[in-house]
């Protein structure tokens, strides 16, 4: 079993910043793979980031790109994604997920998680515009 724990969420007003960090326990973290999701009141669950198991892959959702960066720290067993310019439809719960396959390629990466093992319980961001 691998625990994940987010934080850093909070409420921020539009154009600012927020970076959050999700702790891992209960395996070793190199050999997960890393990814952040998010879900919007009424909408579906969506791809924001991932990281493969020594960061040096990364993928970002195109929407989200040149905002969003995505990073780990393995001696850390966290991952953090960094945001900036933060927009009012960035307002979401934010999870993070872990599974020991990395789902990116040079297409894209799955865009709906349904294929990672682990789950945090979500940390709540909100951008006041």
């Amino acid at each position: 079993q691998v625990q994940l724990v987010e934080s850093g969420g909070g409420l921020v007003q539009a154009g600012g910043s927020l970076s959050l960090a999700c702790a891992a326990s209960g395996r070793t973290f190199s050999n997960y793979a890393m990814a952040w999701f998010r879900q919007a009141p009424g909408k579906e669950r969506e791809f924001v980031a991932a990281i493969s198991w020594t960061g040096r892959s990364t993928h970002v959702a195109d929407s989200l790109k040149g905002r969003f960066t995505i990073s780990r720290d393995n001696a850390k067993n966290t991952v953090y994604l960094q945001m900036n310019s933060l927009k009012a439809e960035d307002t979401a719960v934010y999870y993070c997920a872990a599974d020991p396959t990395y789902y990116c390629s040079g297409i894209g990466c799955r865009p709906k998680g349904y294929e990672y093992d682990y789950w945090g319980q979500g940390t709540q961001v909100t951008v006041s515009s």
